[in-house]
């Protein structure tokens, strides 16, 4: 019932908002272009916008991502398409990412200028341009070489890059938030302990991110040997042993990258 109010309260503000339809549109169409549309309209009204919701599905990233996905089949099988057509978890990232961000600024001793050029970095560079370099490539390699016949539906690319901010969210909450804590007391230290702890973060961290890009993708019945995906596991565990034994600090080496794209 909810989300029939909503729908309906949506149709009803239509007229409120200033993006002019595209030739295509059409109440029974499904185009991607109509899609494109009526996502970027929601993002114009706030008060249609489910971000209890989009909460409920940040928490299930972290304690069972699996019940995440269920939700997208559920979505292709009432509104034909598994990207979000809701941008509130968009909207909630972005607002998670700056308020990190100026976290993070603090703990590195940067300016209100550098922290707010930290900021833009990581919105739009690291979450969104690497976003659209990622899901534009496991976009391609789906449809061209998991899919299990050529007359399956292709994946969306939209599905693609909700799979991608689905798996940055619990590496952003892991190296933006809880790693600060530990910081400079801790891991900017040179003893093992640091180190260990430090790398243990970004091996967290990418492990979330490779194992939900996984589940994204295999949820989807139509693809196969979805496991290829989850190859780059073993490698990154591999890197993480190497950076131990060599004694090299990943976190202290990403914070001076992340002070120097700022000076």
């Amino acid at each position: 019932m909810k989300y029939s109010v909503i729908q309906s309260s949506a149709e009803g503000c239509r007229n409120q908002t200033h993006i002019p339809p595209p030739v295509s549109y059409s109440k029974s169409c499904l185009s991607a272009t109509t899609k494109t549309y009526k996502y970027l309209r929601r993002l114009l009204l706030f008060n249609q916008m489910d971000f209890e919701f989009a909460l409920w599905q940040m928490v299930y990233l972290f304690i069972a991502p699996q019940k995440l996905y269920r939700n997208f089949n559920y979505r292709k099988q009432t509104k034909s398409q598994f990207a979000r057509d809701d941008p509130a978890f968009l909207v909630l990232l972005i607002v998670c990412l700056c308020v990190t961000s100026l976290g993070f600024g603090w703990v590195l001793g940067l300016n209100l200028w550098q922290s707010i050029s930290f900021v833009f970095y990581v919105v739009f560079v690291d979450c969104i341009f690497a976003g659209l370099v990622v899901a534009t490539f496991l976009w391609l390699v789906t449809n061209r070489y998991l899919r299990s016949s050529n007359l399956e539906p292709d994946i969306e690319w939209a599905y693609a890059f909700d799979v991608h901010l689905n798996a940055f969210f619990p590496p952003l909450i892991l190296l933006h938030f809880i790693q600060l804590f530990f910081y400079n007391w801790l891991i900017s230290q040179t003893w093992l302990i640091s180190r260990f702890l430090g790398n243990t973060f970004w091996l967290l961290a990418l492990g979330y991110y490779v194992y939900i890009t996984f589940l994204g993708y295999n949820c989807i019945p139509h693809l196969r040997n979805t496991r290829l995906l989850l190859m780059p596991l073993p490698i990154i565990f591999l890197l993480y042993l190497l950076t131990l034994i060599i004694g090299w600090n990943v976190t202290v080496s990403f914070m001076d990258f992340y002070k120097y794209r700022v000076y």
